[in-house]
């Protein structure tokens, strides 16, 4: 998968060659069980074992496939940090238009 990320690097500086992990999750529940949209204070989270996340929405996605496989891309907004990932279709295909996605970032 090809990703460009916005980073709000004044809160998070991200410098070229650093080294981090990064999850996309539809839920920031370790259960996986849907959230409510309210933080709960006290409450076991997946954002307790990342330093920085972003909550958006998936606002476009293209299919191609042209050039022999089929590519598709998804486009994300972080309140106006953008995200695209490009890959094969079968990558992304469990996402939906105007899904809420975290996006969690981690240095090694």
């Amino acid at each position: 998968m090809f990703m460009h990320l916005d980073v709000n690097t004044e809160i998070y500086p991200l410098l070229a060659g650093d080294k981090f992990t990064m999850a996309l999750a539809h839920t920031l529940n370790p259960d996986g069980t849907p959230d409510t949209g309210y933080y709960t204070p006290g409450r076991k989270s997946l954002a307790d074992k990342y330093e920085y996340v972003m909550h958006g929405k998936l606002y476009k996605i293209t299919d191609d496939a042209s050039g022999g496989g089929l590519k598709a891309e998804l486009y994300v907004s972080y309140g106006g940090l953008l995200m695209l990932l490009r890959g094969e279709a079968s990558h992304v295909s469990h996402f939906e238009l105007d899904q809420r996605i975290f996006l969690l970032l981690r240095r090694l």
